[in-house]
């Protein structure tokens, strides 16, 4: 395990899995951190599949505490995350997460970072039971490719609204998930079907961008 000061005298956990000529960065979402099972199993999974996987704690999770941080801190953690993997292992690198992770994924790729493209697992199209609240502004800023995992019974996305604002944006590509809710659960989707399967699409179409 390893560490990356984010800001003056702060530093968040890391850990790194796999070798290969691509890196993804795993960021983990909201109420959980890098060693939850859907993380841990997401990495090991793109690890056998020969990328280099690294994941992170964001500082709230890094101190031990379940509120997020205000976006502007998840996102300097994630840049910085960002910029210690391009500066020891260089390009290509994939910016990656769940849930909340791949929201603000996708926010530091709209900030212009270098990367080769985006995946969000289960991206949480509005806050629960606030389908009013979008967090689709900075969507258009980004100019990388994106991959965007949904599930057929997402609270956090319903399907006419994910369609109606992401599955039309260019240069984005969508896995769905028939059955499956935010978690990824339902319908046969297990931890045994289910990591092979986010892998094996994600390796998939990161072979088509880099």
């Amino acid at each position: 395990m390893n560490g990356v000061e984010w800001s003056e005298g702060r530093t968040v956990s890391t850990v790194e899995r796999g070798e290969g000529p691509v890196t993804v960065v795993l960021a983990h979402g909201a109420g959980t951190d890098q060693h939850h099972p859907m993380i841990v199993g997401i990495a090991g999974a793109l690890a056998d599949l020969g990328l280099r996987v690294i994941t992170f704690n964001y500082p709230y999770t890094e101190a031990g505490r379940r509120r997020p941080d205000r976006a502007e801190a998840l996102v300097a953690c994630h840049r910085a995350v960002l910029d210690d993997v391009r500066s020891r292992h260089g390009d290509p690198v994939i910016l990656a997460g769940r849930s909340m992770g791949g929201r603000m994924a996708t926010m530091v790729a709209a900030e212009g970072a270098r990367m080769a493209g985006v995946v969000a697992y289960a991206y949480p199209l509005h806050p629960a039971g606030r389908p009013d609240r979008l967090r689709v502004e900075h969507l258009s800023g980004v100019k990388v490719p994106m991959l965007f995992f949904q599930a057929g019974r997402d609270a956090l996305s319903g399907g006419e609204l994910f369609d109606r604002h992401i599955r039309v944006l260019p240069g984005a590509s969508v896995v769905d998930l028939a059955g499956a809710d935010h978690s990824f659960r339902g319908r046969g989707w297990s931890g045994d079907r289910l990591h092979p399967f986010l892998a094996e699409k994600t390796e998939q179409w990161i072979r088509t961008v880099t």
